[in-house]
């Protein structure tokens, strides 16, 4: 039986949603050139982050606070997606140096949440599980920081997953995105199950591990099919969800469907901490690894001491 938090009435979505931005979706720039250590320090340690290839409009802000996410095996992806604009092609090798220029950076910005994500390699027979595995230890090792993974779906190798899990990351993040419906348009060559089975697997070899997943709304889902997705996540056990618009990073991705309101993304949220997420954190400019240290639940489900992360 459906669950009564699907029933909300379906919002209606426009034909042709205005490319002006509403109000919400405004925010003034930090004052000065808070941003220039960290800018400085990625360019000297030869770094990608998710910052600059996703076109995240928080970097501004996350960059003032000494504050980013680290994007590792390159910046060219093996899979198209409609909705990001990291660059599409084919992949370099791996750089055996780049564990340690994470940590290095890490240290430099005295991050005490580090959130390392990675294009999706195709190419590579563990999916660069191993290279995760890697930058990990070298984090942890240097910094003793708290460590966040944001990864792909290793094309549902077990292996891969299960050496990501037992490298022991504060944090097992992986985004769904959507909803199974839009998946083909959106994710392209991803799958809706093998994504939840994912989360499934950490969540079983490792119980105590915190497991996070994400959604991007106004992409043309209906609140039915948000709230089944939440309901698929809460029943693998998944513990902490951020929702956050769906911002189209150029006119060749999918458009935006619907800006939702920031009292929308709240009530969102209070439905969903209701279906027993121990951290909910939505709204307009949320993205999954954004002040990611805030929304690290502890035994007791009260937030955690740590630094934001980016």
């Amino acid at each position: 039986m459906r669950s009564p938090l699907t029933l909300l009435a379906e919002p209606p979505v426009p034909a042709e949603v205005p490319r002006r931005l509403p109000p919400w979706l405004k925010r003034t720039l930090p004052a000065g050139n808070a941003n220039f250590f960290t800018q400085t320090l990625i360019d000297d340690l030869k770094l990608v982050t998710v910052c600059e290839s996703a076109k995240c409009p928080n970097r501004p802000e996350c960059w003032s606070r000494r504050a980013a996410t680290f994007m590792i095996m390159g910046n060219l992806c093996t899979r198209p997606c409609g909705f990001c604009s990291v660059p599409k092609g084919t992949p370099e090798a791996l750089e055996l140096d780049e564990p340690a220029r994470v940590a290095e950076a890490a240290r430099r910005l005295g991050l005490k949440h580090v959130v390392i994500t990675s294009v999706t390699r195709d190419d590579l027979p563990d999916g660069g599980a191993d290279h995760f595995v890697q930058c990990i230890r070298a984090v942890r090792e240097l910094t003793g920081a708290a460590v966040e993974v944001l990864t792909p779906d290793f094309g549902g190798n077990l292996a891969a997953i299960d050496a990501v899990t037992d490298a022991a990351p504060e944090v097992f993040n992986h985004n769904l995105e959507t909803v199974p419906r839009l998946y083909r348009k959106v994710r392209g060559r991803a799958d809706y199950r093998r994504s939840l089975d994912l989360l499934e697997r950490v969540k079983q070899r490792s119980p105590k591990l915190v497991t996070k997943a994400g959604l991007m709304l106004g992409i043309g889902e209906t609140v039915g099919e948000l709230f089944d997705v939440l309901a698929d996540l809460r029943g693998i056990d998944c513990d902490v969800l951020t929702l956050g618009q769906y911002l189209a990073p150029t006119l060749k991705h999918i458009p935006v469907a619907r800006f939702l309101p920031p009292e929308e993304f709240d009530d969102i949220a209070a439905r969903a901490r209701l279906m027993g997420f121990r951290r909910v954190t939505a709204g307009p400019f949320v993205r999954s690894s954004y002040h990611a240290g805030d929304m690290v639940p502890t035994a007791e489900g009260v937030l955690s001491d740590a630094t934001p992360g980016g």
